[in-house]
C-alpha cells in the first residue's frame, strides 16, 4: 500500500508541475494532494499541522493565481479582454509548435484582446498587453516554485522515510 500511495503522491507531484503553466490543472493544490497521498501511506504517521499548513498555502496560492494577472493588467491599463487574451493565447502557445511559443502566445493573446475587443490603440494596447503578460509570468513562476518546493518536501520525506517504506 505504501508503494501505491508514494507511485499515486508522485504522479500528483509530476501533475501539479505541469499544472503551474497549463491552465486547466490547478497546479499547486494537485501538488498538494501528493503530499496527501504519501502522507496516508500506512508507515508513515499522518501529520495533521504540517498537511494543514500546506493546504492552507495552497489555497491561498490557488487564489492569487486569479489574482496577481489581474493587477498586473489593471497596472497597465488593461482590461478583462487583455486577460482572457493572455489566457487563451497560452493555450495557443502551448499548442503551436513554435519555439517559445508558451512565452509568446499569452503576449500576443493579450494583444489581440485589447486590439480587437477593446479598440486601443497601438501603444496603449501594447502597453496593457505587457501587463497582463507580466502578471501571467509572476502567477507562473509562484505556481512552479511552489510545486517544486512541496515535490522537494515530497522526495526527502520518501528518503528519511525510506526504511518506513521499504522493510
Amino acid at each position: 500500500m505504501d508503494i501505491l500511495l508514494i507511485g499515486i503522491g508522485f504522479i500528483l507531484m509530476l501533475a501539479g508541475i505541469a499544472g503551474s503553466f497549463l491552465p486547466v490543472l490547478p497546479g499547486v493544490p494537485v501538488s498538494w494532494l501528493g503530499l496527501v497521498c504519501l502522507y496516508l501511506a500506512p508507515s508513515l504517521p499522518f501529520d495533521w499541522v504540517f498537511i494543514s499548513i500546506t493546504g492552507v498555502v495552497a489555497v491561498t496560492l490557488y487564489i492569487l493565481d486569479y489574482i496577481i494577472p489581474a493587477i498586473g493588467t489593471k497596472k497597465f491599463g488593461g482590461s478583462k479582454a487583455g486577460a482572457w487574451g493572455t489566457t487563451i493565447g497560452l493555450i495557443v502557445g502551448i499548442l503551436a509548435p513554435i519555439p517559445f511559443g508558451i512565452l509568446m502566445g499569452p503576449f500576443v493573446g493579450a494583444l489581440i484582446g485589447e486590439l480587437v475587443f477593446n479598440r486601443t490603440e497601438g501603444k496603449k494596447a501594447i502597453t496593457a498587453a505587457f501587463g497582463s503578460f507580466l502578471g501571467f509570468l509572476a502567477s507562473t513562476f509562484m505556481k512552479f516554485f511552489a510545486t517544486l518546493v512541496y515535490l522537494g518536501i515530497f522526495i526527502y520525506t520518501v528518503f528519511v522515510n525510506w526504511e518506513l517504506f521499504f522493510s
